[in-house]
């Protein structure tokens, strides 16, 4: 009987309808003496320790730049969870990445208004910029891209977020600008509001619950704008900038109601106001 390969490595086992083989392997030691003070830190915020995995997925994404087998292997090893656990929770959020995400991860919102007002073409036209599809980074590493269901701006359609900050009003054109300066390193390139940028990685970090210590980052945090409060300004009465003074769009919450002591109107023997 031949021996030719009798020291070649056993090939992979194929995979059950693509899950990851088992077991995963551990963190190095090395990374577990970074990982592990913070994930302690994490678990005593809270009473009850499965309550920090929300953080502790951002934790080891901070890591490596994704969620991997490991890193669920770690987050269940932490809190006494099964990994299906918290493979379950790390595939619902779409935050938490299961691929590498570039230095800037960009996403653009395809929800409706979104869409309706440009961000489907402005997607379109970034996969065609960059070479890339959804969820896939740039042979560089430099920008990953990703279409999201929603970024809650509505009011600053179409938007799109690097690393979770806010760049709206976008076009095809902006959208292609910004992601060219982004791979150029990204030094000059400010959100429309909030914190200038930082890296993926140390996004996911201030995510997952620590301080950001960049000086004056925390004061660059962003605010609603006029298209913000716009809503509320209707629902209070007051004129809106260009409607001319005076105007009121919308009356006040029970401005037009009657008193409350005052008469009410006669009714008919049915009960039908006269």
């Amino acid at each position: 009987m031949s021996t030719d390969n009798a020291s070649a490595p056993a090939a992979s086992a194929p995979t059950l309808l693509g899950l990851p083989e088992l077991p995963a392997p551990v963190y190095p030691a090395e990374v577990r003496a970074r990982l592990d003070p913070d994930a302690r830190e994490l678990i005593d915020r809270y009473p009850d320790s499965r309550s920090a995995l929300l953080p502790l997925l951002h934790l080891v994404q901070a890591e490596e730049g994704f969620v991997s087998r490991t890193g669920i292997r770690y987050c269940a090893e932490q809190l006494g969870l099964t990994t299906a656990e918290v493979t379950a929770v790390a595939t619902f959020y779409t935050m938490y990445r299961r691929r590498p995400a570039g230095e800037y991860h960009v996403g653009v919102c395809t929800n409706t208004l979104c869409a309706v007002m440009g961000g489907d073409q402005i997607f379109a036209e970034l996969q065609q910029h960059l070479g890339i599809g959804n969820n896939e980074t740039t042979a560089d590493g430099s920008v990953s891209l990703e279409h999201i269901e929603c970024n809650a701006a509505c009011d600053y359609a179409p938007v799109v977020m690097v690393n979770w900050e806010f760049f709206d009003n976008q076009t095809p054109e902006s959208a292609k600008q910004l992601v060219d300066e982004l791979r150029a390193g990204g030094q000059d390139v400010r959100p429309t509001r909030g914190a200038r940028l930082c890296g993926f990685k140390d996004t996911a970090r201030i995510l997952a619950g620590f301080p950001d210590e960049r000086p004056g980052a925390v004061d660059e945090s962003g605010a609603g704008g006029a298209p913000t409060m716009a809503g509320l300004r209707l629902a209070r009465g007051e004129a809106l900038p260009g409607t001319g003074a005076g105007t009121r769009i919308v009356a006040p919450r029970h401005a037009d109601e009657p008193p409350s002591d005052a008469a009410p109107a006669p009714t008919d023997e049915e009960g039908t106001a006269q």
